[in-house]
């Protein structure tokens, strides 16, 4: 079969490689009929050392199971599934109160000898409590919406969760990339009537205004910090969804935040060291987020795509084929795309 692989930063491949097959009777093999390229692909685009074998990648993707183990019984071959980015057994403690993504007998797609999401098929290991069986078929407009349950919706509602965001706060989002309009999508869905967005990019935030952001930052450093203030009377904004993973992110964050305020990361940081001193501490706010357990919310989200009242796969920007998959890298990277849907 195709699939992709990275060998070192900027150098992606879409090459053949081995069929997926079942190795444990808790296994699934799926064929995968979306995929896409999320933000946190690109950091290992900017700066991955060389590396001769490859890496498979990707980890959001829906598809049509092919074969199941002997203990598998919540899926069976021809159903439409949608995958988390990391598998999990959904039963361990962990995974009970609602942290899949520390599962302790689960991983992520793309290590530890499982194949990546950009590919023709995969091996899901724990199929029964991974994979999230859709209502709809294969030729259904929503599935780009569905597949956004696989990463970035589920991402963006974790960040505003773990931000304790309802209809009496005041929202920021740090990050006009996909996260941050879902975050935006996903404070107003819980209730948020002043969403502030920071970004820059009209397009982009053009969109965030139709996911219900009341306000649009264009601004960075303090410039953008003293604009979110005079928004807000001064103050700054009880919850700020940090959705880019930089450390000026979190800079702008902690100047934007009020105090008692709350900052809630879900961008992959990648930096650190940061300031968690009395800038932290004097205004008793409360740091939050890391890696959303959307297994843990899809069958909350789901409803709303499956009845019209949202349509976070308006994200999706530009679609390709699997062998293109490098030239959506590079889209991304150039921004000229903002999220990049892949058929395989």
């Amino acid at each position: 079969m195709r699939a992709t692989y990275m060998y070192g930063a900027g150098d992606v491949r879409v090459i053949d490689v081995p069929d997926p097959a079942l190795e444990q009777p808790t296994d699934a093999l799926v064929r995968l009929v979306q995929a896409c390229i999320c933000g946190s692909d690109l950091h290992p685009y900017h700066g991955m050392p060389a590396t001769p074998a490859g890496k498979p990648m990707g980890h959001e993707f829906l598809g049509v199971v092919e074969d199941v183990g002997a203990d598998v019984s919540t899926v069976k071959a021809g159903d439409l599934v949608v995958a988390p980015f990391a598998w999990q057994d959904n039963t361990c403690d962990f995974c009970r109160e609602g942290f899949q993504t520390s599962c302790r007998h689960g991983g992520f797609w793309a290590a530890d000898g499982i194949g990546g999401g950009q590919a023709e098929a995969v091996r899901v290991p724990l199929a029964d409590g991974t994979l999230v069986k859709l209502p709809v078929g294969v030729d259904s407009a929503l599935l780009p919406s569905l597949l956004t349950l696989s990463d970035v919706f589920g991402t963006g509602h974790h960040a505003a969760v773990r931000a304790g965001v309802n209809p009496r706060t005041t929202v920021t989002v740090v990050g006009d990339g996909a996260v941050g309009l879902l975050a935006v999508l996903s404070a107003k869905r819980l209730g948020a009537e002043r969403i502030i967005l920071m970004g820059r990019h009209k397009d982009r935030t053009d969109l965030g205004r139709e996911f219900g952001a009341t306000d649009v930052v264009a601004e960075r450093g303090p410039e953008g910090i003293e604009k979110v203030r005079e928004l807000t009377g001064g103050d700054g904004s009880h919850a700020v969804l940090e959705c880019v993973g930089l450390k000026p992110a979190y800079e702008q964050a902690l100047g934007v935040v009020r105090a008692g305020g709350v900052i809630s990361r879900v961008g992959v940081p990648q930096y650190d060291e940061g300031d968690i001193g009395w800038n932290l501490f004097g205004r008793n706010l409360t740091l939050t987020g890391g890696p959303a357990p959307v297994r843990n919310y899809i069958e909350d989200l789901m409803p709303d795509i499956l009845d019209g009242a949202i349509r976070p796969g308006l994200v999706f920007d530009r679609t390709i084929g699997l062998d293109e998959t490098p030239d959506g890298y590079r889209a991304m990277d150039q921004r000229e795309a903002l999220k990049v849907l892949v058929r395989p």
